[in-house]
């Protein structure tokens, strides 16, 4: 199997991803495969005990949604979770690089959120570039997210944006959340209030340091290297 991830839109199966945790391989017992199954306990025996992880999870803290495909911690398998300082870094670099890219196009369409005349200092088309910027980051997010769990940003701290469920690449749909929790409240109205609140939380966050929008879309962000 291919060590890169898939190509963003290639239509292959989640299955193949190779960042996806595997299901641990069957006890070892050298039985046949034909052997009968093991017998099941007595009706009367009791169920194991409740319990679970922070999210709510099986009795035995495996999937912390629910799942419980994974009888341990469901990090277990992946790399180890990324330090929160990388994390904001990495973000710095791509607030910078699509900043760069929504102030051009505002210019370019004459839509930047104020201009400077002389001794005036006039406020107007903030909507539109607002929304540009919206736009742009969100997508911006999503496309790389899906693509291979990096954003640019990302990539150059060496980090990836991983499912807590089973490590995989997220899907459009996770990543398409996480983006829009942490990009629309920006774009719109807290600006770098609410990127320090969303991605702040990931400081204080246990056990696996998420920031607010980690937790909309249920992700972890992990080291690569």
């Amino acid at each position: 199997m291919s060590t890169e991830p898939p190509p963003f839109g290639s239509g292959q199966s989640p299955d193949d991803d190779p960042f996806r945790k595997q299901q641990p391989p069957p006890q070892q017992g050298g039985g046949s495969p034909y052997d009968p199954p093991p017998r099941q306990p007595p009706y009367d025996s009791q169920p194991p005990p409740s319990g679970g992880g922070p999210y709510g999870g099986g009795p035995y803290g495996g999937d912390p949604y629910g799942g419980g495909a994974y009888p341990n911690d469901p990090l277990s398998g992946m790399p180890p979770l990324a330090d929160s300082g990388k994390r904001v870094l990495a973000r710095i670099i791509d607030m910078i690089l699509v900043g760069i890219v929504v102030g051009l196009l505002a210019w370019a369409f004459r839509i930047s959120q104020y201009t400077v005349d002389s001794d005036d200092f006039e406020f107007g088309k903030s909507f539109a570039q607002e929304a540009l910027a919206a736009v742009l980051y969100i997508a911006y997010d999503t496309y790389f997210t899906v693509k291979n769990g990096q954003t640019l940003g990302k990539k150059l701290m060496k980090l990836r944006v991983a499912d807590l469920n089973d490590g995989s690449t997220p899907s459009v749909r996770t990543a398409l959340i996480r983006a829009a929790v942490l990009w629309i409240p920006f774009a719109f109205c807290c600006a770098c209030i609410w990127t320090a609140i969303a991605g702040g939380w990931s400081f204080f966050d246990k056990p696996y340091k998420q920031g607010l929008h980690d937790k909309a879309a249920k992700t972890v962000v992990v080291s690569t290297g």
